[in-house]
């Protein structure tokens, strides 16, 4: 019998996440070097996008989707279980109610590439594709590469510095609206393929969202020979990749209990993200014995 939320409060000795209400804002915390590049404009646009941006934006998600689609559907040899069920999350669940997708990553080209084997009406669809966040690092450091991976529905994050980021607090916004979030909550790209702790920012999104999210857990093996994470980093062609997508967790209860006994947000959020690892665990088990089967 899985241990009750008491249990699991009395039995934590992982310490509180760190808190970057203090944090300078010009620099990575991670890192301890300056940001690459300012990224404070980009976060009213995408808060507020006006006309303008929706159609810049359907432009870029068609051609990113339309490029995914190539490169996974016909390019390589891709195998999707329970596809239909996410399907049916992102067109057919209630409205207002958010969609949070988690996943490990395993390559750079994860997002966009594995929603290449969704339907073109929604992966060309910028009112129906995922909000999802990159490293600002990475993605958004310069005005070209900003409003590129901007119009593509990418909030930029900053790695490091906690889970009280603009980056968190507008992904909980887009989920008060009720919009799909993908998150990938390793919080970077997982090349050894460890059991890494996953990042508390999920738990606050789910946790701080008005209305409590379907969280559904997704794994995927492949990506990483797909698009290798070595130089000169060029798409291949002809490989197997696989996606698992798991069951809905129904924390709901859960949730609603933790808000009810006022448990600290700082272990609420633990406990949350705790329920994703332990589902992640499972699915990987179940998608490398699947990956294995084809090969």
């Amino acid at each position: 019998m899985p241990p009750s939320p008491s249990q699991t409060l009395n039995s934590s000795t992982l310490p509180p996440p760190m808190s970057d209400r203090d944090a300078d804002p010009n620099l990575d915390v991670a890192t301890g070097v300056a940001m690459p590049y300012n990224i404070d404009w980009i976060f009213p646009r995408l808060r507020n996008p006006s006309k303008f941006w929706y159609v810049v934006s359907q432009f870029v998600v068609s051609a990113v989707g339309i490029f995914s689609k190539v490169v996974l559907m016909l390019l390589n040899k891709p195998r999707v279980y329970n596809k239909e069920r996410l399907i049916q999350l992102i067109t057919k669940r209630p409205k207002g109610v958010p969609l949070v997708t988690v996943s490990n990553h395993y390559s750079c080209f994860d997002d966009p590439g594995l929603w290449g084997c969704l339907p073109l009406g929604i992966v060309c669809n910028t009112y129906k594709i995922r909000w999802s966040m990159a490293a600002h690092d990475i993605c958004f450091t310069n005005k070209l590469h900003s409003l590129f991976f901007m119009f593509g529905k990418c909030i930029p994050v900053v790695r490091g510095i906690g889970v009280y980021q603009d980056a968190i607090n507008l992904c909980i916004e887009k989920a008060a609206l009720g919009h799909w979030i993908h998150v990938f909550p390793e919080g970077k790209v997982n090349m050894e393929k460890e059991e890494l702790r996953l990042k508390w920012g999920v738990g606050r999104i789910i946790y701080e969202s008005p209305k409590i999210p379907i969280i559904l857990p997704m794994w995927h093996e492949g990506m990483d020979e797909l698009l290798p994470n070595v130089e000169p980093y060029v798409i291949q062609r002809g490989k197997q990749v696989t996606l698992n997508v798991g069951q809905p967790l129904d924390l709901n209860d859960f949730i609603l209990d933790l808000k009810k006994r006022q448990v600290p947000e700082p272990t609420a959020r633990k406990l949350i993200t705790d329920k994703i690892q332990e589902a992640f665990r499972d699915l990987r088990a179940e998608t490398e014995k699947l990956h294995r089967e084809r090969n």
